[in-house]
């Protein structure tokens, strides 16, 4: 019999969702698409290089070095901040520099994946079910009433606490 392929291709799917959630993704694919488009206008033949001179060798070097800090912020999330500062200044100084930054397509792309590279926070972990509604229950004040915060009656000192209590 032929095994059927879509559970697994359904995990995968799956785990390759839950690491882009992790990451800012959006803000490294803006990026990227900006550093591509001012990389590409300057890509003519050899020839046609040589007689644009200086702002294809900057064009060229501006859209290799926003590809590169996309592949930063997408791999290591934790640079963000700096990679995403840099990649503002690069997008920015891509217009006088290079066929004013991808005729304003890449440099406007460039600046807004640096922008949500900067602003990208990592998810907190969501607050626990039990907690909220007691906090509901009590009116909002979060003290738990007199059964120390749970629902069931215990307390909130952990397994630890209990176990030696």
């Amino acid at each position: 019999m032929a095994r059927n392929p879509l559970p697994t291709l359904n995990r995968v799917r799956l785990a390759l969702r839950r690491w882009r959630r992790t990451r800012p993704f959006w803000a490294a694919l803006w990026t990227a698409l900006g550093g591509f488009v001012i990389l590409y206008l300057p890509l003519a033949p050899v020839g046609k290089l040589l007689h644009v001179g200086i702002g294809g060798v900057s064009g060229m070097a501006a859209g290799a070095i926003l590809i590169a800090l996309a592949g930063l912020i997408l791999l290591l999330p934790g640079q963000r901040f700096t990679a995403g500062i840099i990649a503002v200044i690069v997008g920015v100084a891509s217009f006088p520099l290079s066929n004013l930054g991808g005729f304003f397509v890449g440099m406007f792309l460039a600046v807004l994946g640096g922008s949500m590279a900067i602003g990208w926070m990592p998810e907190k972990p969501g607050r626990r079910g039990w907690l909220r509604r007691n906090r509901l229950q009590d009116g909002g004040s979060g003290e738990g009433g007199d059964h120390g915060g749970r629902p069931d009656g215990g307390t909130d000192l952990g397994p630890a606490a209990t176990a030696t209590a």
